[in-house]
């Protein structure tokens, strides 16, 4: 099909895919509040902002580290009774972790009901782009689907946020990390009704499993999530580093601000991107998404006052939810249909833990140095990794989907 004149509105227009994606965005909803409502609540109810931080932390290490071997079981099993129980184990273990901080359990019980309920989140996100894959009449539309699902996801995750504070104002943190929890099953239940989930069934028999390291071992897999792990690092560096510039410019309450200009720079991208079709391999586009990202974020180097650190970090978002929408397709050319749940977790995961890593190490350099050699070291480190993977991308062997089969 020709890649003129397919935009937004005729994704959404595909039959089936608004029914499935519409719960999507609730379900999403409850994991841009779960980490927030569950800091708060033990904040008031413990007093304790070491019991707080190792409790997201559990949470928040839990779920990306299971998040592939969810999605495998997806893959596997099928969307519907795997989502579901998913989501259902992880409604049941943020109300015992609720029980538990309420009730004044011990830390130990606390923060193990919060590291369980952080190995169920249904991989909605992943299965849903199983489901655009499926449904998109040809690949110009699963761009369009993509792109679509990346600002979506943005948006949800700026609500996020606020809804919790809201929630906290007019009732509790406990309301809103029980709120979280009925988001989760009710979006997930939502996406499995319908019809284009329900098309989405096992692929693979689950004594069959034909590799043990499943969507890791497909060709290019690796590198393409090294680039991403760079992309991540920028990511995570840049919440750290909005608030540091901020602390240098005198006002701690820019923070929020300059970080509003990057994840508004990362809608505005991705809209953009996700709406046109561009020349290139999706490997191609990859590294120079990955490239560009690392440019801009040694851009912050150059930077003084205000204006000029907010116009920069636009230019650092431009790349986040292109590469991520890059990042996907690629998940997709190079694994087989039993494998893409699991390739699109992978890119999450990979994005997750470079801003993790990122996070601890900038807030050390920070501490030690300064904000710009932070951003370099930063900059430097995201430059490795692209560095490393490109050849590999870019002249490794491809296995085709039949040979895979």
């Amino acid at each position: 099909m020709g890649t003129e004149g397919i935009g937004y509105r005729h994704v959404v227009r595909i039959p089936g895919a608004i029914r499935a994606f519409a719960p999507t965005l609730i379900g999403k909803l409850s994991f841009a509040m779960v980490s927030l409502a569950m800091l708060l609540l033990v904040q008031a109810e413990q007093h304790s902002f070491l019991l707080a931080g190792l409790v997201t932390g559990a949470f928040g290490v839990a779920n990306v580290a299971s998040a592939p071997l969810r999605a495998r079981l997806v893959d596997r099993w099928g969307q519907r009774r795997t989502l579901n129980a998913l989501a259902g184990g992880y409604a049941a273990f943020l109300i015992a972790f609720v029980v538990a901080a309420v009730t004044g359990s011990p830390d130990v019980v606390i923060i193990i009901t919060a590291t369980l309920a952080g190995l169920f989140p249904p991989p909605i996100g992943a299965a849903m782009r199983v489901i655009w894959a499926r449904l998109s009449p040809s690949d110009n539309h699963k761009t369009r689907a993509y792109g679509l699902d990346a600002v979506a996801e943005e948006l949800v995750f700026t609500v996020g946020p606020v809804g919790v504070a809201g929630l906290v104002i007019v009732w509790s943190p406990a309301a809103a990390v029980l709120c979280a929890a009925a988001l989760g099953l009710a979006g997930t239940v939502g996406m499995t009704s319908s019809a284009g989930s329900r098309g989405v069934t096992a692929t693979v028999p689950a004594r069959r499993a034909r590799r043990t390291l499943g969507a890791l071992a497909a060709p290019g897999m690796v590198p393409m999530l090294l680039v991403l792990v760079a992309v991540g690092a920028i990511l995570g560096g840049v919440e750290i580093l909005a608030a540091a510039f901020a602390d240098d410019l005198g006002n701690a309450d820019l923070a929020g601000l300059l970080l509003a200009t990057f994840a508004a720079g990362s809608a505005a991208g991705g809209l953009v991107y996700g709406n046109h079709s561009w020349p290139g391999t999706a490997a191609q586009r990859l590294l120079i998404l990955g490239v560009a990202m690392t440019l801009a974020c040694g851009g912050l180097l150059l930077t003084s006052g205000s204006p000029a650190v907010a116009i920069a970090l636009v230019a650092v978002g431009l790349f986040l939810a292109p590469a991520m929408i890059t990042g996907y397709l690629l998940a997709d050319d190079l694994t087989t249909a039993a494998e893409r749940t699991e390739a699109s977790a992978w890119v999450n995961t990979a994005v997750n833990a470079g801003a993790a890593i990122s996070v601890a190490g900038i807030g050390f350099l920070i501490d030690q140095a300064d904000v710009h050699t932070a951003v370099l070291v930063t900059t430097a480190t995201a430059g490795l990794c692209i560095i490393a993977a490109a050849p590999f991308l870019l002249f490794g062997r491809r296995t085709s989907t039949a040979e895979a089969l």
